[in-house]
């Protein structure tokens, strides 16, 4: 990371300092929890770059409405160096068609936006791999498939 040398810090101060980065985050509303900063960034983004109004966490199966009403499911992913996976956050009831279209927001190592996909719930459907082990649906936002798919628009 540029201006910034952890390499003296214990791994305790590592993490010290990464709580302490995440409850500034949250605090500023980039992130809505003190989990894993991916999914609530990738929510932020979505909202704000589709003009989405969120919906609480206590909704069950989608996170973002629209101005007509249609629900959207946000899930995000970073791509690193070392883990160059495209694969999406589980998603839970999918059979229960709880959302109308999945966003994908696919960031670059630094959170950096590289993509965002809007996917029919019919789409995700045909494409998701149901998961036993982590009870829900396993979703790959691949570009060869998503540039394939009807009603698939690729927003950025």
């Amino acid at each position: 990371m540029p201006g910034f040398d952890f390499s003296h810090q214990t791994d305790n101060e590592l993490l010290a300092t990464y709580s302490e980065l995440m409850e500034e985050l949250r605090q500023r509303q980039v992130i809505r929890t003190n989990n894993n900063p991916v999914a609530d960034y990738a929510e932020k983004v979505a909202i704000e770059s589709l003009n989405l109004s969120a919906v609480g966490k206590e909704q069950k199966g989608f996170d973002a409405v629209d101005r007509k009403g249609r629900k959207y499911q946000i899930k995000g992913r970073r791509l690193t160096r070392h883990n160059s996976s495209r694969q999406l956050g589980v998603i839970r009831n999918l059979d229960e068609r709880l959302f109308d279209y999945l966003i994908a927001v696919i960031f670059d190592e630094a959170f950096g936006v590289k993509e965002i996909w809007q996917i029919p719930q019919a789409f995700v459907t045909r494409y998701a791999t149901l998961s036993q082990h982590q009870n829900g649906h396993i979703f790959f936002a691949d570009p060869n498939t998503l540039t394939t798919g009807k009603g698939v628009t690729r927003i950025l």
